[in-house]
């Protein structure tokens, strides 16, 4: 039961009666039973709530930054019109409105109230409980009761990287020898045989041919294809932090939900919620995760390395494998992918770099590109990548990509106080140790894609090209 603003102006109103009477006990008396029985009236007269039935409809998958729309079907089985509120209680990142909406069924129907989610997460947001409050006549009292209508909808990565693929996709388009101006393709796998043209390399000639045919012919050639491509995202305790500015149209980041069972909180623990988001510089941080800036160029890689025919194949790892795709076709990669890192939180525990180069080595019998999505912090790497690197380059090709803090050029450059001096002498020291972290694992033979948050996808796609143009995967 819940009493309305109007039971309260009523008692009011009663209470100023009691003042001005010569006689106030009797009068508290009465005001006290005409308003019990006023109320007890209009909670009789007021639609039942126990027996509705509640079902939902409405898509499942939403990409961040993006809306969807969740439809409400409420079922008035009872012999009473129901007018009153509903509240859709959603966790908070959800971004679900309305939060209260009018509602009158009549007996024996129904009505479809409609909730729009506009999510500010990654992860599954769940809609908590549905409240309705069914007013009497009178409007003095309700009839409350909160029920169960379960839904979740997925908010998946938004891939905003995916404006740089037209061009990169052009260049691959020059290197396979496909693209309108007829750029010689660069590759180790041989194409065809054509005339020369003056432009063209001598040392593509082919002698024996131009001998057969009487004329000049030179050899054209393309990357490899059907190489495998296997990305690893390091989702440890250092892919936590915030970076960056958030792109246009996202938030800067948001606290963890949190709240009592059956607000607009989080239902209980699950992927998503109360890690990785809240973690890092802390809730009021701006910027995205490491993680999520390394996502965005993990997908922006696979649908190039998709598109110039290598097989890709994703690992998530830290203490244990959070998620992988393998297998998935070339028209279904980017979908698993999206899927299968939206649940994806960072893990506040070291990484396990050992399991992860088992994991990678049991993955990847054959030689292939193992893309590695970590970050360059020097004590980290010493401890933890650094001894089990030689293992996977023996036998794969090792590229690391990491997402570099702008904050940490910007203090370099700090001279206006003694405070920012300090903050640059030790920002210096940070940009010189990753600098040696980097010279060393090149000396292993390890490519490093070390770039800023905004550039990290681009560098990392570039860098594929690089190595598809000299033949090294």
């Amino acid at each position: 039961m819940a009493l309305t603003g109007r039971a309260g102006l009523l008692a009011a109103l009663a209470a100023i009666v009691v003042l001005l009477a010569p006689e106030p006990g009797l009068v508290v008396l009465a005001a006290a039973l005409v308003l019990a029985a006023l109320v007890t009236a209009d909670l009789l007269l007021a639609g039942g709530v126990r027996g509705l039935r509640f079902h939902r409809d409405g898509d499942r998958r939403v990409r961040l930054g993006q809306s969807l729309v969740i439809g409400l079907v409420v079922d008035n089985p009872g012999p009473r019109r129901l007018r009153g509120v509903l509240r859709d209680a959603w966790q908070p990142s959800a971004g679900a409105a309305p939060r209260r909406q009018a509602l009158d069924v009549p007996p024996g129907e129904r009505r479809r109230l409609v909730t729009t989610l506009t999510p500010v997460r990654r992860g599954d947001r769940e809609a908590v409980a549905v409240t309705v409050r069914s007013v009497g006549p009178l409007g003095l009292a309700a009839r409350q009761r909160t029920f169960e209508a379960p839904w979740t909808v997925r908010v998946l990565p938004p891939f905003l990287s995916r404006r740089h693929l037209p061009a990169r996709l052009a260049r691959l388009r020059e290197l396979d020898g496909r693209h309108p101006a007829l750029v010689r393709g660069q590759g180790t796998e041989f194409d065809s045989l054509r005339e020369y043209v003056v432009g063209d390399d001598v040392r593509s000639i082919d002698w024996r041919a131009s001998a057969r045919r009487s004329d000049v012919v030179v050899r054209t050639w393309r990357p490899e294809r059907d190489r495998r491509v296997l990305i690893v995202l390091d989702t440890g305790r250092t892919s936590a932090g915030r970076i960056g500015t958030a792109p246009p149209g996202f938030g800067p980041g948001f606290a963890p939900d949190s709240g009592a069972p059956g607000s607009e909180a989080d239902a209980g623990p699950g992927p998503g919620r109360g890690r990785g988001a809240g973690s890092g510089a802390g809730s009021g941080a701006a910027g995205w995760p490491r993680l999520d800036w390394s996502m965005d160029a993990a997908l922006l890689l696979a649908a190039l390395a998709a598109r110039a025919g290598d097989r890709v194949d994703f690992l998530a790892y830290d203490r244990a494998v959070r998620a992988q795709v393998s297998g998935a076709s070339r028209t279904e990669l980017l979908s698993s992918m999206v899927n299968a890192m939206a649940p994806i939180e960072a893990e506040l525990v070291e990484s396990d770099a050992a399991g992860m180069a088992a994991a990678v080595l049991s993955r990847a019998r054959r030689r292939c590109l193992v893309v590695l999505l970590t970050d360059l912090n020097t004590a980290a790497m010493e401890e933890g990548l650094l001894p089990v690197l030689p293992r996977l380059s023996a036998r794969h090709l090792v590229l690391v990509a990491a997402v570099a803090d702008p904050r940490v050029a910007e203090m370099a450059a700090g001279r206006g106080t003694a405070e920012a001096v300090y903050d640059a002498a030790a920002a210096e020291r940070l940009r010189g140790e990753r600098r040696e972290v980097t010279a060393t694992l090149r000396r292993q033979g390890v490519e490093v894609v070390d770039a800023l948050p905004e550039d990290i996808a681009p560098a990392l796609a570039d860098a594929y090209l690089a190595l598809k143009a000299a033949g090294r995967l």
